[in-house]
């Protein structure tokens, strides 16, 4: 179970309040709205009628803003128009349109800067660091707050800056840079103590032992959310109460500390239903359902399990949906409902799976590939832009130069020179470009797959070992039948079965050998472990290859294609036999694999849309190399790969 994130309040990232006005309710304001002069005044009258709307009817709320930005234009009011994008924006957010509250915020900032007005413009940074943040543009997000963290720097006012780094640690923290997160947590968190900002510093505390939990340092994240909680007790704040209950809940967890875990998530579970707080409610069930299975006290587990699942099912909780259905195939395993178990269990992975898609192209193809594409359109743009004015002079240069044609001709004959030369250069930019972006997604499949493995590796594979040993101390403990003891057994050996596909498949996505012992060693285990499952008899050569230091990325693409090649081998040729030989020398790396399968024709290959050739012809592409294939029906294949130093 992860711990729950507790956001700050983040100030900046609300709409901007209007002196005087907030304190009244709509109805008030919508009196006054008819006798209201077109001034200033009627701009944030505007806006707070807006804000009103923005919990029940977003809809009006997003009409009264641009009246209140078109009333702002009329009049030439340029703080007006700012706080229109801050309060408009903020409803863009919650409807998920980023694109949008990207753009609007970015002309916030160019107003502000207009007007020179440091506040604002360190306020509408942030708005805009918040906006690529929802988006999954971290790095972006990055770049806005650390600029508006210096603007907020020249107002010399400490509680903004303090709130700054409270926000910026969250982001840090998502990036995984957790030292980073920890700087900034403890610079907030020193400040709130000595202003006496209890609320800041309860939110603060929180958000900082978060960090000390992904660090190890558990000792320290207690003592923070212990901190917080009390805090969150005396300012009678139920949601910072909730937060760390499910916080040091999981701290329990993580320690295997099972026997004080009930009072942290009964608490939990009591507040989260009083406020109607639905995520907090499943997290708290989860917890009671581990704390039952610990106990032994299946049918309770189950019971919580079933509410939590309820909870998350029908909404858009999606993570704690996994986490779940991974606590509940462990309780129906402790209840011998293996079928039951496993169907949940399977039902994680797939869900599991999904989103991780959905964070490969959220990050990997936007922050890898993004900005170097966008550097490359800048330039075939300004190349293009050239040939189109060079065009334009020289055509203008030979109408009006009739008697001056031989000189004309011959700064055409050098225009056309030097046009076939800046096509050849955009055909190179571009050719660049799609290289780069191979380079991206093949970055982010293996970044991806050595990230699974490990997650399969170190989570589900602890998982299932915690539940075999679960298990065994529970037969110890019970006296079964013959036909029980028979089906306890036989759960085992699935159980067993699935840890060892598990790790075949961890070792499958991301070899340790190539990692810890070079590519030479990882081909030649692979070919091994072929060999052991009785698949195919695969004989691996290799030479000159001792002593060799590839680039992890070089080396990780040769495994890739190899494995392709003898994986299309084992599904599509029928084969007994395979040869692997892989040689290096000065000139390059030489890759062959043959089998006496059934062959085929190589012309099909030109017209192949499956998505093993497609793999192995982007992975060779971006090595540089070239390949060969030499097929006939009856009479085996063989593939020579041809790699440049």
């Amino acid at each position: 179970m992860k711990s729950q994130l507790l956001y700050a309040g983040l100030f900046w990232f609300l709409p901007f309040f209007v002196q005087g006005q907030e304190l009244m309710n709509r109805d008030s304001l919508l009196r006054l709205l008819p006798a209201a002069k077109e001034d200033t005044n009627k701009v944030l009258l505007l806006i707070s009628i807006g804000q009103q709307y923005e919990g029940t009817e977003p809809g009006t709320a997003k009409a009264y803003y641009r009246q209140a930005r078109e009333l702002s234009r009329k009049m030439d009011y340029t703080l007006g128009e700012i706080r229109f994008i801050t309060n408009y924006t903020y409803l863009l957010n919650m409807e998920g349109r980023y694109d949008s509250s990207i753009q609007l915020n970015h002309r916030s900032v160019e107003l502000a800067r207009q007007i020179n007005h440091t506040e604002y413009l360190a306020k509408c940074l942030f708005n805009t660091g918040t906006a690529y943040q929802y988006a999954g543009l971290y790095d972006s997000a990055i770049i806005q707050y650390e600029e508006g963290k210096k603007v907020f720097a020249l107002l010399k006012n400490e509680k903004l800056e303090a709130k700054s780094k409270d926000i910026l640690q969250l982001l840090y923290a998502e990036l995984h840079r957790y030292d980073k997160a920890i700087e900034l947590g403890e610079g907030a968190i020193v400040y709130f103590r000595q202003s006496g900002d209890k609320y800041s510093l309860a939110i603060a505390l929180s958000n900082t032992g978060l960090s000390y939990v992904n660090t190890g340092k558990m000792e320290k994240a207690v003592s923070y959310f212990k901190e917080s909680l009390a805090l969150g007790k005396e300012i009678g704040d139920l949601q910072i109460e909730t937060t760390n209950m499910l916080n040091l809940g999981d701290c329990l967890i993580q320690t295997n500390q099972y026997s004080q875990l009930y009072p942290y998530f009964k608490r939990a579970l009591e507040l989260s239903q009083r406020m109607g707080a639905k995520e907090s409610e499943a997290i708290a069930n989860r917890g009671m359902a581990i704390y039952y299975l610990w106990k032994n006290e299946l049918p309770l587990a189950k019971k919580h399990m079933d509410q939590a699942l309820e909870i998350t099912t029908y909404s858009d909780q999606r993570v704690q949906h996994r986490r779940n259905l991974e606590t509940l195939s462990s309780v129906l395993f402790a209840m011998h409902r293996v079928q039951e178990a496993e169907e949940a269990l399977r039902t994680s992975t797939i869900l599991g799976d999904s989103l991780n898609g959905e964070l490969v192209q959220q990050t990997t193809l936007q922050l890898e590939k993004k900005y170097e594409s966008e550097r490359k359109d800048n330039q075939i743009r300004l190349q293009q832009a050239s040939l189109r004015q060079k065009t334009t002079l020289n055509y203008m240069l030979i109408g009006g130069a009739v008697a001056l044609l031989l000189i004309s001709s011959l700064l055409y004959l050098n225009y056309r020179h030097k046009q076939r030369l800046q096509v050849q250069r955009i055909q190179e930019l571009e050719t660049e470009k799609q290289l780069m972006a191979t380079e991206a997604v093949l970055k982010g499949e293996e970044q991806e797959r050595s990230r699974l493995a490990k997650d399969l590796h170190d989570g589900l594979g602890g998982m299932l070992s915690g539940i075999k040993y679960s298990l065994n101390t529970m037969k110890g403990n019970q006296i079964m039948t013959p036909e029980n003891q028979q089906a306890f057994e036989r759960s085992m050996d699935m159980l067993d079965s699935s840890i060892k596909e598990m790790r075949r498949v961890a070792h499958n996505m991301m070899p340790e050998a190539l990692l810890k012992f070079g590519l030479d060693t990882a081909l030649r285990d692979f070919c091994n472990d072929i060999n052991q499952s009785g698949a195919l008899t695969v004989t691996y050569q290799s030479f000159g290859m001792d002593g060799v230091h590839w680039e992890q990325s070089t080396a990780i693409t040769i495994y890739r294609i190899v494995q392709e090649l003898l994986n299309n081998t084992m599904k599509h040729a029928a084969a007994r036999t395979a040869i692997v030989q892989v040689g290096h020398t000065a000139e390059g790396t030489s890759i062959t694999v043959e089998d006496d399968g059934k062959g085929f024709d190589p012309l099909i290959l030109k017209g192949a849309r499956g998505i093993g050739w497609t793999n192995i012809q982007s992975r060779i592409s971006y090595l540089k190399g070239r390949w060969d294939v030499q097929s006939e029906p009856g009479k085996g294949t063989s593939i020579h790969i041809e790699i440049n130093s």
